[in-house]
């Protein structure tokens, strides 16, 4: 796909997107809007993972929640850090598919890649609407930024919103079980697939429903019409 979209979600890895979103991700797709994935990294090297399986588990996942456009970025696994270089590859993403929404990581996390993800995005945002630059495309400035949590802490927050996932919840997990390498194959992470099914139900029960996945928005969140809260 070459042209706009709706919402991009950046991850930092293959796999960040569907564990703190991925119901989210099949919902707004459900809904009709596009939506584009974007890791800045491969994930590699993993224990039982190469580049080449983790494109092919990436693709498989964005086929399973309804995505068509997913890009991984050349930034290095392990290495991720808030540069002029990575914000510019990420910048000149957002002036290609201009979104008008864009999701990324929750910017406290025992994960360094993580942390610098949730910074690259909050400096490609700002850095996409340059006019005197040699970025490629036109200026543009994606009008909202929201935090999804896929950490590697065992934080509790107070989320700005909760989406209300119920009917997306085993798109989500069917999604996570593509990622072979990385569950299946691992004894380490092999249980965290029904882990995020925990999760999901969790944050569900906190605003009534079956499950949720939380966000959160550093600017206050308007919303059009009461009549579509939970």
């Amino acid at each position: 796909m070459s042209g706009g979209v709706d919402i991009v979600c950046v991850g930092a890895h293959p796999d960040d997107v569907e564990i703190g979103m991925g119901g989210t991700v099949a919902a707004m797709v459900a809904e009709g809007l596009a939506v584009a994935i974007v890791d800045l990294t491969d994930g590699e090297p993993t224990p039982a993972g190469t580049h080449e399986t983790r494109l092919a588990e990436a693709s498989e996942a964005a086929r399973i929640l309804g995505i068509t456009e997913r890009r991984t970025l050349t930034l290095p696994n392990r290495a991720l850090f808030d540069t002029p270089e990575a914000r510019k590859e990420l910048a000149e993403v957002f002036r290609e598919l201009r979104p008008a929404t864009v999701f990324a990581p929750y910017p406290l996390d025992a994960h360094p890649d993580h942390v610098a993800a949730a910074a690259i995005a909050d400096g490609a945002r700002f850095w996409a609407k340059f006019t005197k630059t040699d970025m490629r495309g036109e200026p543009h400035y994606p009008a909202r930024l929201y935090r999804y949590m896929a950490v590697h802490l065992r934080l509790v927050r107070e989320p700005s919103f909760v989406v209300d996932v119920s009917a997306h919840l085993p798109a989500k997990l069917e999604a996570l079980a593509a990622y072979r390498s990385q569950f299946a194959a691992n004894p380490a992470n092999s249980g965290l697939v029904e882990t995020m099914a925990d999760v999901a139900r969790s944050w569900g029960r906190a605003i009534g429903v079956e499950a949720g996945e939380p966000f959160f928005a550093d600017e206050p969140v308007g919303i059009a019409s009461i009549a579509q809260l939970v």
